[in-house]
């Protein structure tokens, strides 16, 4: 079974003056619902997965409420869902992960802008940024100025999220332009609580049809020459009258403060942070009630050059807090001050890091310069020893340290179907030389790490078999590309496999067929096996083999012609295949599919099936495997051909032997990989296969108690 959301099902039904307690992300979804959107759809990605995974699970109470909801094949089809609200009064809600998220979409997102909306159009960005990312550093400022979108980034508070939602709609609405709202990874699950409303239903629904289209109109279109007047009316209509919304429904919040010769200019995401670090100085409180007068920019585009300039007149400095760079407001805030010959002086990035997440110990580091300055009252000792010890701890555990730590990097799942497949790889390599590998975005994108450290590149979701096509044609030997069924089907099968056909290129892919976009969250997608395939089995491995051959079909109907569908766990004949794929005489598009279940997905439905059965009292068979340790030799091969969690060192039994030995801990999956490689490679037999009985058959105890009589037996005294 997939990961059940049947309690925050629920907290999406509650009514007018319920208490919502829960995540941030949760909130937004509830706050879609209140706001009578007519349509969702998204692509999953963290942090903002929970959104349209809950929404899917959801799908009967959706349907009550007249909501379509679409989980799309990549965040191209999801903005391209959008045109719905061009002519009709629809609202309409998409979501996807970060700034790579909105690249993909960004054909899409350019020809929704240019002839505006109608029905209000909402786009929830998870703003994957600072040192919890995933991905490229980069933000979504830019490509809202770029595209003239608003773009709201809410104050992380629950109550005044889903208040920004449903602002965020009517702001569409009256500008009729696309709004943007980021989300960091702190706010998506920020907990907190509001009081709701009810949910609306859209007066258009898939409860209420449509009879007729509506009228054509060219002007509603994003093709030239009306492209041209698109662009004047982007900043004749639209913009002002966003601003004007912006102003009248005070959605910039101004914070009143005692010091009132200062001002901080902070965007509403990083409200939190700041409050945290004024606290440092004793400049506010655990209420969130500063001393210094704020400006929260819940919008940060379009800013509002009368309401800055008020903020800012008169005032002995402002200190802009923005995150990441370039400092897209601070250049905009800097320009409107200097225009309205406002000579307040402007601090940023003189004071504040250029790039990087902005901690609480990041952000009081800019404030204690600019207090110094301004308010020296405030810097108190103990505060600026805080921050210098911060930076002598760090120092000094550096130097105590007589080699620096290890790198602790993430690790496939235990059992995972993938890292099999690498171990192959290495082994194919010892015969046909080093090849140069195309990664690829997915799970299998950590064996970029030790002890595989396979990948020389990674360019987006899907794209290894085009992103190898500048390197093959100067290669001797042929190039490997990497992807999994997902990122095969988000853009991988156009990109990749469409264009080395068309061209004929002489390449090898390999797809790992783990049956759902796993790294996201194990979300179904079309190549996942249906119910009544995933056959439950506690003595082997299931493998998706022969279960959906979506895969395969498509790849056929598209002329390929090499094609090899293998078990990963069967490590040897992998390795086979890998071989004959880099040194085969035919010329052309060579494609491996590397068929295993996800083991995350697998132990999920596996686990509830064998507690069921064993509390019924039947028999369960359990697999595990283990090292002899009389027989391990010492040379720990097996652990850098698997990287294993669960294939770890122990101290050596024998006192005559100093090299630790090779085991086998708790959370083994029993999927066989060890072995495997102990084969494969032709390392040492010190792997043995256990099967763990519970519930056994009366023939079973006796038999077991004979063995273990005759073990003793020829035990010496």
């Amino acid at each position: 079974m997939e990961v059940s959301f049947t309690k925050e099902i629920k907290s999406l039904a509650l009514g007018a003056g319920e208490t919502f307690h829960g995540e941030g992300i949760l909130a937004i979804t509830k706050g879609l619902l209140q706001s009578g959107v007519s349509y969702v759809g998204g692509y999953q990605g963290a942090p903002v997965s929970h959104l349209l995974d809950v929404m899917v699970q959801a799908k009967p109470y959706m349907d009550v409420l007249g909501v379509h909801v679409e989980a799309c094949a990549n965040e191209a089809s999801a903005a391209a869902m959008l045109g719905a609200s061009i002519h009709y009064p629809l609202r309409g809600a998409v979501t996807w992960k970060s700034i790579v998220g909105t690249n993909v979409a960004a054909d899409a997102l350019s020809n929704l802008s240019s002839p505006g909306v109608t029905g209000g159009v909402l786009i929830v960005v998870g703003e994957d940024y600072g040192e919890g990312a995933s991905v490229i550093q980069e933000r979504t400022h830019a490509f809202a100025l770029k595209s003239t979108m608003c773009l709201l980034d809410p104050r992380p508070d629950l109550g005044r999220m889903v208040d920004m939602v449903e602002h965020g709609f009517r702001l569409s609405e009256a500008s009729n332009m696309p709004v943007l709202m980021e989300l960091r990874i702190r706010a998506c699950h920020v907990r907190g609580s509001f009081v709701c409303k009810d949910n609306q239903t859209s007066q258009v629904s898939t409860r209420n049809l449509m009879d007729e289209p509506a009228g054509f109109d060219y002007m509603r279109l994003a093709h030239p020459p009306v492209t041209f007047r698109h662009e004047k009316l982007k900043y004749e209509a639209r913009l002002p009258a966003a601003r004007q919304y912006i102003l009248d429904q005070q959605l910039n919040e101004l914070l009143p403060g005692r010091h009132e010769r200062l001002g901080i200019v902070v965007q509403g995401g990083l409200y939190n942070t700041l409050i945290r670090a004024l606290q440092q100085f004793g400049l506010a409180d655990a209420f969130g009630q500063s001393d210094i007068p704020l400006l929260v920019l819940n919008v940060t585009y379009p800013l509002v050059p009368t309401q800055l300039s008020e903020f800012c007149i008169g005032k002995e400095a402002v200190l802009m807090v923005e995150e990441g760079q370039p400092e897209y407001i601070e250049q905009e805030l800097a320009l409107m001050l200097r225009r309205a010959d406002i000579q307040t002086p402007l601090h940023g990035k003189d004071l504040l890091p250029q790039a990087g997440e902005y901690t609480t110990e990041v952000m009081a580091t800019g404030l204690a310069k600019f207090l110094q300055k301004y308010l020296p009252a405030h810097t108190p000792a103990e505060t600026l020893q805080w921050l210098a010890n911060n930076m002598e701890r760090r120092e000094s555990v550096a130097k105590s340290l007589p080699t620096p730590l290890p790198a602790r990097p993430p690790s496939m799942c235990v059992g995972c179907p993938e890292r099999p497949v690498f171990s192959a790889l290495k082994l194919a390599q010892q015969d046909v030389g080093n090849v140069h590998i195309s990664g690829d975005i997915g799970c299998h994108a950590l064996a970029t790490f030790e002890p595989f450290s396979f990948g020389h590149s990674i360019l987006g979701y899907g794209m290894s078999l085009a992103s190898r096509a500048g390197v093959s044609p100067m290669m001797n030997r042929r190039v490997l590309s990497i992807m999994g069924d997902g990122g095969f089907w988000h853009n991988g099968l156009l990109t990749g496999v469409q264009s080395a056909l068309f061209n004929g290129d002489d390449a090898v892919l390999l797809i790992f067929k783990n049956g759902y976009t796993a790294a996201t969250g194990t979300q179904e997608i079309i190549s996942t096996p249906d119910e009544e395939s995933k056959v439950d089995s506690s003595d082997k491995q299931q493998s998706l083999a022969h279960l959906n051959q979506t895969i395969e079909n498509t790849l056929n109907g598209l002329g390929v012609k090499w094609m090899r569908t293998v078990n990963t766990y069967e490590v040897d004949k992998m390795r086979q295949t890998l071989t004959e794929a880099f040194t085969t005489s035919f010329n052309g598009l060579k494609v491996i599919v590397a068929e295993g279940e996800c083991q995350l997905e697998r132990q999920r439905r596996v686990k509830p099936w064998l507690a069921s059965l064993l509390k019924k009292g039947k028999r369960v068979v359990r697999v595990k495997y283990g090292v002899d340790e009389d027989v391990c030799n010492g040379d720990h091969a097996c652990i850098r051909l698997s990287g294993c969690p669960t294939l770890t060192l122990k101290d050596n039994p024998d006192p005559l032997k100093v090299d630790p030995v090779a085991t086998v801990i708790d959370g083994c999956v029993g999927c066989g990989l060890c072995g495997a490689n102990a084969h494969a490679a032709t390392l040492c037999p010190s792997f043995y296969r256990a099967e763990i009985i519970q519930n056994p058959r009366w023939h079973e105890r006796l038999l077991a108690t004979w063995r273990h009589a005759w073990v003793r037996a020829l035990q010496p005294a």
